[in-house]
C-alpha cells in the first residue's frame, strides 16, 4: 500500500517525474469530467479525453495560461524547467517544441499536486473547462 503521510518534495523531483505525476492527475480530472457528460460509448469518451490530454492541446492551453498572465513566477519556473527536461522518447504525433510545452504544462500539475496545492489545480482546470467546454456537460 502506499503510505499517503509520506512527503514528497517537488522541488527535489525531477521535471520528468512531475510530468509523469500531473499527467495522470490531469487525465483524473478530464475523464471526470467526460464521464459526467452523459455520453455512454467508450470511444466517444476516449476521442473527447484526447481532446484535452493530447500534447497540442495542453502546449495551446499552457500558452493561453501564460498569454493572459494566469501563471505566477514560481509557477512559470516550474514550467521553464518542465519544457526544458530531456524525455528519452521522441514524441509520436507531435513535433518536439509542442511536445516539451506539454511536459512543462503536466509538470506543472504535478508540481501543484505534490505542493498540496490541489485549489490551484481547480482553477486551472476550471479554466481550461471554460475556454474549451465539454459537449453536454455542466463543468
Amino acid at each position: 500500500m502506499i503510505d499517503r503521510q509520506q512527503i514528497v518534495d517537488p522541488a527535489a523531483l525531477s521535471s520528468l517525474a512531475l510530468a509523469f505525476m500531473g499527467d495522470a492527475i490531469l487525465e483524473t480530472y478530464v475523464r471526470e469530467a467526460v464521464i459526467a457528460s452523459g455520453k455512454a460509448k467508450i470511444h466517444a469518451l476516449h476521442q473527447m479525453t484526447v481532446d484535452y490530454v493530447s500534447a497540442r492541446a495542453q502546449a495551446g492551453f499552457l500558452h493561453q495560461l501564460i498569454d493572459e498572465s494566469f501563471l505566477n513566477e514560481e509557477e512559470l519556473a516550474v514550467v521553464r524547467r518542465g519544457r526544458n527536461a530531456k524525455a528519452h522518447a521522441a514524441p509520436k504525433n507531435t513535433d518536439v517544441q509542442t511536445y516539451n510545452y506539454s511536459t512543462g504544462f503536466e509538470a506543472l500539475i504535478g508540481y501543484l499536486y505534490f505542493s498540496g496545492n490541489a485549489a490551484r489545480i481547480e482553477a486551472i482546470i476550471e479554466k481550461m473547462f471554460a475556454a474549451h467546454p465539454i459537449e453536454g456537460s455542466a463543468v
